[in-house]
Parts: structure tokens; C-alpha cells; sequence
């Protein structure tokens, strides 16, 4: 009986570790960040601290006969419905070895000294995330310097930077989209915008004979585009729109614009793009944008607008949704000329540009007109996605979760303005459910906690004919 409940031990250890490193792995391995700033906090009491305690309050043979019937399934059902599970990437697998090692070792020496029951749980985790942390800072240092040799060794490569509070990655797509029409250029992947993702993409994936390398930047505290800065020394940085995104974890919107700023400290910076959210003395290396920008037309065909280049008026037309969208492209105007590309060159990119997916994306299925708009997070964009979306004539539904890391008042302008524009709101998670549901009609609200439920309450209110926008979608961790 003694080594199954060994074997049981062994086995809630890992489990414990399995939802630590998942946290861990959502929160960009911040352990401060998965305590205090984690949006479900009754997860951490329900899958860690509750079997813990219970662990210590029943003897072997009722906590065995507690984890295999109750903890077990229930752990198991929680992992399932996860629509972002844990990714086993290399760290990860490197976490839970250690993890394993280290509670094998430690049973060892219980098993000779027979006098550690204490200690059994916590000791393991707190060595294992410790050495777990030490390796992977180790790691990494070698790994950037890698890196940054590698760029060092590609002399003509040109690097272009970018940072926003939101719309850098639709920047980067359509930067991409158009400079490969003259150069080759690469981009990194998704939404990668950390330093430890482009450290990665840099000695990776970054193609030896690329020209043009366009990496986006993000930031979660002070420092952080300041760190990637220094690695990737772009000659031509980019900063977007700037707001309240993310405003829990800078505090103030100062704090935020004198981040994004971090990015015009680049030693090799030949010019800079800075959107005129940001305020900043004029400079000679500085382009200010959007300058002189006039939207002519904004529907679900596209976009039409004219921008000033050297004092003559240039109309400009891309198959995109979203006025907003025609500053993005102001921007990929600017840099594109910069680094050699002419107008007509850039205008006849422009009409071949396709959407970033889950960013104002229209698909067609089964007669209904959907627009997935899924990874827009912030109050501006969404705000233009019900506009957009309220010319449609049919009827027009929502699914949304509201906005996430944003502001009440915030919440309580989108949902007025759904309020006003849509037939049908499918409202999912309980993040900003109350908030939503006490500026929308009542008999036009749907409240979908479980999300996998979302298809087929779909198919069961919606019909041919339907708009359905997909206006940001938080994981089921939020």
C-alpha cells in the first residue's frame, strides 16, 4: 500500500505542476502576474490550493479514494475545455522533467528517513520552478547572444520595427504584403512580439538572404520594448496608435506612450514613424502620421482615402474593412517609400492586400455573411466593426466577451453602441457580462458562459441571410 500511495503522490505533484506551468505559460511565465493579476482566481482555490489542503487533512487511503474519483476527472474535464491548452514547447517539457526528478528524488529520501510528509508537496514545486527559472535564464542569455550575432553577421539586412497599443500587427501583415512585391522580407509569425518569441524567430526562422525583417514589438512593463530594442537595433521604427490598452499593467496612459517610445532608441535609427497620438517635438529623423489623411469611403467592400506626399494629394484604395485601418496603411505608405518603393508600386500592392485573419475578416458560410474580427481587442476597432457591419440590411449578430484588460466606462460606450446597431447579442464569459447586459436590451441578450457551446448555439439562432461579427474573443482563462 506504502508505494501506491507514493505513486499517488507522484502523480498529484505532476498535476500540480501540469496547471502551474499552464498559467505560467498564458502569463508569459510571470509568476507575480499569474497570483495577482490572474481573471479567474477561483481556479487557482478549485485546482491548487483546495486539493492541497485536502492533501494534508485526510490520511492516504481517503485522499487516494478524494484525488482518483473527485480531483482526477475534474482536473481532466477543466484541461479539456480549454481552448488554449498547454503547449508542450521545449521549456515546458524541460519543467516537468525537472518536476519529475525532483519528486522522485525527494520520495527517495522520504522513503529513507520516513519523516518528510510536510514537505512532500510544496518542495518539489518551488525546486522545480526555481531551477526551471535559473536554466531558462541561462538558456536564453546564450540564445540572444546567438541572435544577436546572427544579425550582426547579415549587414545589409534592413530591420523594421514596430510597436502599438493596438494595430501593429496589421501593420506588420500589410507592411509584409507590400514589401515583398520589391524586396525579400520576412516577418514574424503571428502575434509574436516578445523578446523571448524574437530572440527564437531570429535564429530560427529569420531566412539568411532576407532584405527586409519586420518584427513587432509589445510590452507589458517598462523595459520590455527597450530590451528588444537593443537586440534587434532597427534602422526604421514604427510606432502606431496609442491608448488605454492594457492600462492594469502601466497604470497611466503616460506610462504607456513613454514605452512605445523605448523604440525610438535604436543606435542604427535612420527614421522614425510616429503616429500623432504620441507627442513629440518635431525631429528631422521623425514622420509624423496620419498627415493630411482623408477617408473618402469606408464600407464592406473597403476602404478609399487620400494622404499629402510632398504636397500633392495621393488616393489610395485597399479590400479592407475598417476606416481605421486606411492609418495603418499611412504608415506602411511611409516606410515603403522610404526604403525605395514608388507610389504606383505601393498603390498596385494595396489592391491585392488581403486580410489579417481574425482582423475584420469577412468569410461566407452557409449563406450568412460572418466577420471575424475575433483578435481586435481594443475600444476604437470595435467600435468600428459595429459600424461597419451596421450597413448591412439583414439582421446583424454579435458575439463578443466585451473588452479585456480595458476600463467600465469603456464597456458601457461599446455595449450602447451595440445596443443601438445589432438585432441579437451572444454575449460569452462572465468577464464583462453584467456590464453588457445592463446597457442591452434585455430581449435581444444571450449570455454564453461555456463557449463550447458557441457552435451550436449558433446554428440554433442564426439563419441564411444573418451578419454575424466576432468582436474579440478572450480565452476561457479570462
Amino acid at each position: 500500500m506504502e508505494y501506491f500511495d507514493i505513486f499517488t503522490e507522484i502523480v498529484f505533484i505532476m498535476a500540480l505542476g501540469w496547471y502551474l506551468i499552464t498559467n505560467l505559460q498564458w502569463y508569459n511565465y510571470k509568476l507575480e502576474r499569474v497570483i495577482l493579476k490572474h481573471h479567474k482566481q477561483e481556479w487557482h482555490f478549485t485546482y491548487f490550493v483546495f486539493p492541497i489542503i485536502i492533501f494534508y487533512v485526510l490520511n492516504d487511503i481517503a485522499f487516494a479514494v478524494f484525488f482518483y474519483v473527485f480531483y482526477a476527472g475534474l482536473f481532466y474535464l477543466w484541461n479539456k475545455k480549454l481552448d488554449r491548452p498547454l503547449v508542450l514547447t521545449s521549456r515546458v517539457k524541460r519543467f516537468l522533467a525537472i518536476l519529475l526528478f525532483v519528486t522522485f528524488s525527494i520520495k527517495a529520501l522520504c522513503l529513507a528517513s520516513q519523516s518528510c510528509h510536510f514537505s512532500a508537496i510544496f518542495i518539489p514545486l518551488i525546486l522545480a520552478y526555481l531551477i526551471s527559472m535559473v536554466l531558462e535564464k541561462i538558456f536564453f542569455i546564450s540564445f540572444k547572444n546567438q541572435g544577436k550575432q546572427r544579425i550582426k553577421a547579415m549587414k545589409d539586412l534592413k530591420i523594421v520595427a514596430i510597436t502599438a497599443s493596438y494595430g501593429k500587427t496589421s501593420i506588420k501583415n500589410y507592411l509584409y504584403q507590400v514589401l515583398r512585391k520589391k524586396f525579400i522580407t520576412y516577418k514574424t509569425p503571428r502575434s509574436v512580439n516578445t523578446i523571448a518569441g524574437i530572440v527564437l524567430d531570429v535564429n530560427r526562422d529569420l531566412p539568411s538572404n532576407a532584405e527586409v525583417y519586420i518584427a513587432e514589438a509589445g510590452a507589458r512593463e517598462k523595459g520590455d520594448i527597450a530590451e528588444i530594442t537593443n537586440f534587434l537595433e532597427p534602422q526604421y521604427c514604427v510606432i502606431g496608435s496609442v491608448g488605454e490598452q492594457h492600462i492594469e499593467y502601466f497604470k497611466t496612459l503616460e506610462n504607456i506612450i513613454r514605452t512605445k517610445m523605448e523604440i525610438l532608441q535604436s543606435p542604427r535609427m535612420k527614421k522614425g514613424f510616429v503616429h500623432e497620438s504620441v507627442h513629440l517635438k518635431d525631429h528631422p529623423n521623425i514622420i509624423k502620421f496620419p498627415d493630411n489623411l482623408n477617408i473618402t469611403m469606408s464600407n464592406l467592400d473597403g476602404i478609399w482615402f487620400d494622404i499629402e506626399i510632398n504636397k500633392e494629394k495621393q488616393h489610395f484604395h485597399a479590400p479592407l474593412l475598417g476606416s481605421f485601418n486606411a492609418i495603418n496603411l499611412t504608415a506602411v505608405i511611409h516606410v515603403a517609400l522610404e526604403l525605395g518603393m514608388s507610389l504606383e508600386e505601393i498603390k498596385l500592392a494595396f489592391e491585392e492586400l488581403e486580410s489579417v485573419p481574425h482582423r475584420l475578416q469577412p468569410i461566407k458560410a452557409g449563406g450568412k455573411l460572418i466577420i471575424d474580427d475575433s483578435f481586435n481587442g481594443n475600444l476604437e476597432g470595435m467600435l468600428e466593426a459595429v459600424n461597419i457591419c451596421s450597413t448591412y440590411e439583414g439582421r446583424k449578430v454579435i458575439v463578443t466577451p466585451g473588452l479585456v484588460e480595458s476600463t467600465d466606462e469603456a464597456n458601457i460606450l461599446l455595449a450602447k453602441e451595440i445596443n443601438e446597431k445589432f438585432d441579437f447579442v451572444i454575449i460569452t464569459g462572465k468577464l464583462n457580462s453584467h456590464l453588457l447586459s445592463a446597457n442591452i436590451d434585455e430581449n435581444k441578450i444571450l449570455v454564453l458562459k461555456d463557449k463550447s457551446k458557441l457552435e451550436e448555439t449558433l446554428a440554433a439562432k442564426t439563419q441564411a441571410g444573418d451578419l454575424i461579427l466576432f468582436a474579440n474573443d478572450a480565452p476561457n482563462f479570462i
